[in-house]
């Protein structure tokens, strides 16, 4: 499996009733890259985002993760849908950053991050706090541990969901739009940390508006618009070279 992508889509569809938000999605992420998924609104990049850790079942086609189907298993050339813990087992390896930053209000930024560690690896308390700190002084807020939610920037609650979802250890990162709820002078700080991530060699794909932090960061972008991808390549020839007049039109508002 050493030489299988991280990431594949094939044939991806997925429908809410009658309305077609995926309509054929295929793509490749190799081990180490960072793919960025720019697009507008409703173009179906968040909701692709959700069917890599099955939080969205998909209609039809075929996704796997690190060479393994992602939500269902193989047997005798027929899909089966896994078990919810089965399920659940399989989404720890991807580590999720949504919009919103999910944290539990109750808890302390260290207890958000070590909670999974100890609830779902099993892992003793004492070890998980010194792992906890290791990830909290990575995104640089070692200083915060004891602070609640409510007594965090934005950015500081974007950056301990990010501790967070390292504290699985997983291989494949997803980013939900992470700067968007954010005040534009706290944005920085979150792709500062997401910057680092992909020097480290996490593999991530980012739905993303940043288009700066595509050009210097992204392996390749693709841009998806009604549910299909209608360009993709490096950033520089995406971004600054687009083939297509749609991609054009979209470009010439955000950047």
């Amino acid at each position: 499996m050493t030489n299988s992508p991280m990431v594949s889509a094939v044939e991806i569809h997925k429908s809410f009733g009658s309305n077609e938000v995926l309509k054929g999605i295929n793509l490749e992420v190799n081990k180490g890259e960072v793919l960025c998924l720019i697009g507008p609104s409703g173009s179906g990049k968040s909701t692709f985002l959700r069917c890599i850790n099955h939080l969205e079942k998909i209609d039809s086609g075929r996704l796997s993760v690190d060479g393994a189907i992602i939500g269902y298993r193989e047997h005798n050339g027929k899909l089966y849908e896994l078990k919810p813990s089965e399920a659940a087992k399989q989404r720890s390896g991807i580590g999720m950053v949504f919009q919103r930053f999910n944290l539990f209000p109750h808890m302390t930024a260290l207890d958000n991050v070590t909670s999974g560690m100890i609830r779902v690896q099993s892992i003793d308390k004492d070890t998980a706090t010194k792992e906890g700190m290791a990830l909290l002084d990575r995104v640089g807020l070692s200083e915060k541990a004891n602070h609640y939610p409510a007594h965090l920037s934005g950015g500081q609650q974007q950056r301990v969901a990010i501790a967070r979802a390292l504290a699985m250890k997983p291989k494949l990162m997803l980013f939900d739009e992470p700067t968007s709820a954010l005040d534009p002078e706290l944005v920085g700080e979150v792709l500062d940390v997401m910057k680092g991530l992909a020097q480290s060699g996490m593999t991530m794909l980012v739905v993303t508006h940043e288009m700066g932090f595509a050009k210097e960061v992204a392996d390749s972008v693709i841009f998806m618009d009604n549910g299909v991808v209608v360009e993709s390549g490096k950033p520089s020839d995406v971004l600054n070279n687009p083939q297509h007049e749609r991609t054009k039109s979209f470009l010439s508002k955000v950047i």
